[in-house]
């Protein structure tokens, strides 16, 4: 495997057998700030294409060790949704998988920028993007499945920082580095033993297997906005479990943007498939919490006593009262 970075040569990456005969390697630059995988925007004599590497870590956080074979679960999710008649206008078109160096070749979506403008305080909606965001997961979870891989490895990885990590007493993490006063608050959750057991039992239910198709991180740096309409990527965490877990999620990052609660009551008049509350909420409230305590820090514009009042609230939808 050719170990590929961002000041990769245009030679090197000419030597991979992703190329056609005649094709001239002329530019290549970082496309994003990925927190998984290597992406990087190549340019030739004849396209521009997005090449995506994935590592035995995550490109993040090196020091986390991650399944290298991930790229192969975003090939399938692409490979599944490609002749669907909404689903495959979301997402880019595959060009080549490369196994020996897990490198996947997609279509260059152009400079598009995601979603995570919506912490700021004063972000607007446009109604477009919502409803073609509830248009998208409307029709993943109506997708009949039944052959897609279990993504076990990823789901463990996740599982260490959604439901543990986050809530461990001395992980390491020392949050007052992300904003003074923020370890103190979260002791009170780290030593809550109610709380701990809950997120236990909700993560052995994500570890399970499930029904539905998910992507498994719908949130807004998943989202891209371009001049052809939003398109969702990033579908490494793709699984079959609960629709709630999306939901959940989803729900969570507009509490954490503090968008008005009518936006989620709009969103679920406008999904159409079953759901059952509670665990929307156990779930939402589980993202709360590890956006705001553990490791996968957002660019959030959030007082103390507004993260402190966030916690309490995710702590009640995991517990309900």
């Amino acid at each position: 495997m050719i170990d590929l970075n961002e000041h990769s040569s245009l030679e090197m990456l000419h030597s991979l057998p992703l190329w056609g005969k005649d094709e001239k390697l002329l530019s290549v630059e970082s496309a994003g700030e990925s927190n998984m995988n290597l992406v990087l925007r190549v340019n030739t004599n004849i396209r521009s294409v997005i090449l995506k590497q994935s590592k035995p870590y995550v490109r993040k956080f090196p020091q986390i060790s991650a399944p290298v074979d991930r790229i192969e679960i975003e090939l399938c999710y692409y490979q599944l949704i490609e002749d669907d008649d909404i689903l495959s206008g979301y997402s880019p078109k595959v060009i080549h998988y490369n196994a020996e160096h897990h490198i996947l070749l997609i279509e260059d979506l152009g400079n598009g920028i995601n979603f995570n403008n919506i912490y700021e305080k004063d972000y607007k909606w446009e109604d477009s993007d919502f409803y073609s965001i509830s248009r998208y997961l409307n029709a993943l979870h109506s997708l009949e499945v039944s052959n897609f891989p279990d993504n076990m490895e990823m789901k463990k990885l996740n599982h260490e920082h959604l439901f543990r990590f986050p809530f461990l007493e001395e992980n390491g993490f020392d949050l007052d580095t992300v904003q003074p006063g923020l370890q103190k608050i979260s002791s009170k959750y780290k030593t809550d033993i109610d709380l701990k057991h809950a997120l236990e039992l909700l993560g052995k239910r994500y570890l399970a297997l499930g029904t539905t198709l998910l992507h498994g991180d719908f949130y807004p740096a998943s989202w891209l906005k371009t001049e052809n309409g939003i398109k969702i990527i990033d579908t490494e965490f793709a699984y079959m479990g609960d629709s709630e877990y999306d939901l959940g999620v989803l729900f969570a990052h507009f509490d954490l943007a503090r968008m008005d609660e009518s936006y989620q009551k709009t969103f679920l008049q406008l999904y159409q498939h079953s759901y059952a509350e509670d665990l929307v909420n156990a779930y939402r409230g589980m993202e709360i919490m590890r956006r705001l305590i553990g490791i996968a820090q957002l660019p959030l514009s959030l007082s103390l006593a507004e993260k402190k009042s966030l916690m309490e609230k995710a702590r009640n939808f995991i517990l309900p009262q």
